[in-house]
């Protein structure tokens, strides 16, 4: 999964210093004795809206793979940061996917956000993985192992 999520970003832009909510949705945390390491909190102090155009086929074709819940938790979670507001998710997506506005919305929230500076944190111990110029670093300390 995080080869398809690097090859993704690449794809998409030149710029690899980004965090995307669909990176995000992948993310957990690992720390040893952790059993609810997912979804992790996101505590953004830096975020940026880079729209691009809409790829619906792409949307598409990720949506079976994320967890749509989380996403859209995600997404409320950055929304304070962000200079317009992203519109309303859909409470159920498979009765909304054809929609051309859910699908704009959609590759908005997954694509174009970009969290450059801020924290992870996991719901279960409570530990912050720092997120710094755009990188998410989940490297345990050796006590986590």
């Amino acid at each position: 999964i995080t080869l398809i999520v690097t090859f993704i970003t690449i794809k998409l832009t030149t710029r690899t210093d980004i965090m995307r909510l669909l990176t995000h949705n992948y993310l957990q945390s690992n720390v040893k004795g952790t059993t609810k390491g997912y979804p992790l909190d996101i505590e953004a102090a830096n975020v940026v809206l880079e729209e691009s155009p809409v790829d619906a086929i792409l949307i598409e074709k990720l949506l079976p793979k994320l967890d749509y819940g989380v996403l859209k938790r995600a997404a409320q979670q950055v929304s304070q940061h962000l200079s317009t507001p992203l519109g309303e998710f859909p409470e159920n997506l498979s009765q909304a996917i054809n929609d051309e506005k859910v699908l704009s919305l959609l590759h908005t929230a997954l694509m174009d956000i970009h969290i450059l500076e801020g924290n992870l944190v996991c719901p279960d111990t409570g530990r912050k993985f720092p997120i710094k110029g755009g990188i998410p670093n989940m490297i345990l300390h050796e006590d986590e192992v």
